[in-house]
Order: C-alpha cells, then structure tokens, then sequence
C-alpha cells in the first residue's frame, strides 16, 4: 500500500495564510469604523445612489476608490479615512458605461467609411461626457489594418477602446470592400484575435454584404476558431435575406444582431433590412423572441439610419426588450437623432424602460456579452471606472433617425466620470475646491 506523503512546510503555510486573512476579514471593517486607515482612500463618492446590476446594489451607498481600484462600496464611509470626499447626494452613481457598437477608427482617409477615417470619430471627444469608459468598435478594421489602429488611435487613448475585427481583411474601407469574399480569412482574423491580441479583439463583425449569408458564416467559421462571438449588420440585401433564418441557422448563441430596431422600407427596387417587427400588424414576430431565448443578443446601434420608434415602441409594449443599448458612433449619428450614449439610454428610459434595466442593458450585460467579465460592475477590486448622472426631471423630446419625436420627463446628464481612479470628467466642477481669491502679498 502507497502512503500519501503530506508536505508539513505547505500545510502551515497554508493555513496560515488563511488564518491572516480570517483576521483581516474581522478587523479590516474595525479599523475602518475607528478611523485607524483614515486618509488611506484616495476618493470617497458619498451619498449617491448606486445602481450595480452584477452586485444587485440599488440603493444609497458610498463608493471607496484606492489608486485605480474600487476600495469598498458600503453606506456611511467616514469621510475622515479619504484624501478627497466629493458628495454626490442626489445623484446616480453606476459603473462606467460601455458602449459596445462605435466607430472610433479616427485617421485621414477621406475615401473610407470607418477604416482609418473622418467618419470614426475620437473617443475620448464623446465618450467621457456621456459616462462612458469603455467603447467597442464595431467593426472598421480588419486583421490587415488592425495594427495601425492599435497604434494610432486604441495605444493614444484614455479611453478604454475594445474592437470587434472586420471579417473582411482591409476593414470597412467601402461598400465594395464589404462584399469581398476572397478577402473574408477566418484563419488570419482568429490568430489576430487569439494569439496576438487577445485582450483588445472580442469578436468578428460581418456588415453591409449585398449577397447570401457567405459574409455571415465567415464571420461565424472565424468566431468558432477564435472562440468569440459574431456582431452582424444584417442588411442591403435585395431581396432582403430571412433574419429568422441568421437568428435559428446561422447564429450561436451568445452571437449578436445589431441595429434591432432599424426599419427600411422594402421594394423591387429598394433593397432593405427585414425588421423584428411586422410592418402591417406591428407585431414582434414570433421567432424573435424564440431566438432571444435561445441565446441570440439584440443590440440597438442606434446610429445616424437604424432607429424606429415605429419598431422600438411596439416591440417594448410587447415585452421584447433589447439585450444592450449602444450608439453606433460615427460621423453622421453623432449630431443627429443619436447625439450620445447618454441620450440614447435617456430614450429608453422615455420609451417606458426602468432606469435599473437601462443601466444594466449599458454595463453588465454588454461586459458578459463580449465575455469581458472583469468590465461593467463596481465589485471590489475591480477597476475604478464610474459614472456618476444626474437624472434630471423636466419636459424633454427624443427623435428617431425619421425626424419624428416622443416626449419624455427623464434626461440622464453625466455629472463625472471616473476612468481607473481619475476624474476624467466633471460637469460642474463637484470635484474640486471652491475658488477664493488669493491672499494679497506685500
């Protein structure tokens, strides 16, 4: 018989280890409440009510910020342990908010849609001022192209930017680019995504294709091999390709239809996008909701064309409500309908959506979605992205990307933004000192 043969060295060791933390489990909260670890936090939110949908926080609490970590988030944090108290009463504090469809590949090319281009825009210009921290780019860059945006734009920003990568090698350049087939790699796109950039790329993006369901499953045949998931722009088709056959055939679950509520009017000669709700009854048609079910995400990416009151309003009366809220970001939306991601959240919120439901829809759920999980909450020692908004109460118009407008008494205003421990964003200067005038020296 073989006798296991106990390390002794290791067990105390071990054990050790886990009596020192069992103490500091008990005496850490002691030596906070006495004050012992006074000025030991760098900056102490007080008296905001915290919105953490991971953490099934919704209530009054304070938020505790050490270097660019979240310190502790409990009620009554004694104002005397922090370098910097800002009291935030009457507003909302929520993790950062991630906006996961944007096109933020800035750069020179007059001649590309988002690739290297005027048409994405600089993230730190909107996101910060809408609460946002993370962004996700939808798809501009393709594994041929994706290191020069690493380098020009993702490496030079303060905002966290995350990308899906373009099925098509050059990236979203044209629409002619978009329908190239023999520049759709899944071999190229998964070693881009799993062996050299893993941290950045969470997932492949298929858009604009005029033909059959080939850009599509690429797409899916590269998230197979990278073991990410699929964000699809599903139209200009003509005739329009069966969503209900991409949501129950081509999809996986886990992979995602952006542009939810986009409605396109469909003839011989214009060619369109098949919508979630049935233009005549104004009815969720019921496969929509069997492949939401099933796994199937649907994300907004409201953008400058694919937004519809005419599908969202209906469809949320019905009980289909979209997965994540995100803005498709880019040159034409942002001074549009669009605007931002806090007036599109704003618009939810208009459209009868409970503001829990909107900030979960705007942090956990797309941090789960792109499989992202240390993203979108406040737990302790997570990093310390933060919004903190002001809903203000008043009389407020929402468009859809028709010109048409529905009334709301709700407005999310980002107050300040906390991106890794420092205040990146302050509206109204809640965060710094009063101005005196300076002594008078002789």
């Amino acid at each position: 018989m073989r006798i296991k043969t106990v390390n002794i060295s290791k067990f105390i060791q071990c054990a050790t280890v886990r009596m020192v933390y069992g103490i500091a489990a008990v005496l850490v909260p002691i030596l906070i409440a006495s004050g012992v670890y006074a000025q030991e936090i760098d900056i102490l939110l007080k008296g905001g009510h915290v919105i953490d949908p991971k953490n099934n926080i919704n209530s009054k609490m304070d938020v505790a910020i050490v270097g660019d970590k979240i310190f502790r988030v409990a009620k009554d944090i004694p104002a005397n342990m922090s370098k910097k108290t800002v009291d935030i009463s009457g507003l909302y504090l929520t993790p950062g908010i991630i906006d996961m469809h944007a096109h933020v590949f800035h750069g020179p090319d007059v001649n590309s849609i988002s690739a290297n281009s005027p048409g994405g825009l600089q993230a730190d210009a909107f996101s910060f001022r809408a609460g946002v921290t993370t962004v996700v780019d939808a798809g501009s860059s393709g594994w041929r192209n994706f290191p020069l945006f690493k380098s020009q734009v993702i490496d030079r920003s303060q905002t966290r930017i995350l990308a899906f990568l373009n099925v098509v090698g050059r990236g979203m350049v044209t629409r002619f680019d978009q329908q190239d087939v023999t520049d759709m790699n899944p071999e190229m796109n998964a070693y881009m995504i799993k062996r050299l950039h893993p941290n950045i790329l969470v997932g492949i993006k298929s858009a604009h294709f005029w033909g059959d369901f080939t850009s599509v499953d690429k797409a899916v045949e590269s998230g197979k091999l990278a073991d990410v998931p699929v964000i699809v722009d599903f139209g200009e088709h003509s005739p329009p390709n069966s969503i209900e056959s991409l949501f129950m055939e081509h999809f996986r679950p886990g992979d995602i239809f952006t542009h939810t509520f986009s409605e396109h009017a469909i003839s011989g000669t214009n060619p369109g996008r098949e919508s979630i709700v049935d233009q005549n009854t104004r009815k969720v048609k019921p496969f929509v909701f069997a492949a939401q079910k099933r796994g199937v995400i649907f994300d907004v990416g409201h953008g400058a064309g694919a937004f519809n009151f005419n599908q969202a309003i209906p469809a949320m009366k019905q009980g289909f409500m979209p997965n994540t809220i995100s803005t498709d970001l880019y040159n034409l939306s942002m001074n549009a309908a669009m605007k931002d991601m806090a007036n599109v959240m704003s618009k939810f919120l208009a459209m009868g959506m409970g503001l829990q439901d909107v900030i979960l829809r705007s942090t956990w759920n797309p941090a789960q979605v792109i499989k992202r999980p240390d993203l979108g909450h406040l737990s302790v020692g997570s990093e310390a992205d933060i919004a903190v908004f002001n809903l203000k109460k008043g009389n407020f118009g929402y468009m859809d990307v028709r010109r048409t407008k529905i009334s709301g008494t709700e407005k999310l205003e980002a107050e300040l933004t906390i991106r890794a421990g420092r205040v990146v964003w302050d509206l109204n200067g809640i965060s710094v000192p009063q101005w005196q005038m300076p002594a008078v020296t002789n």
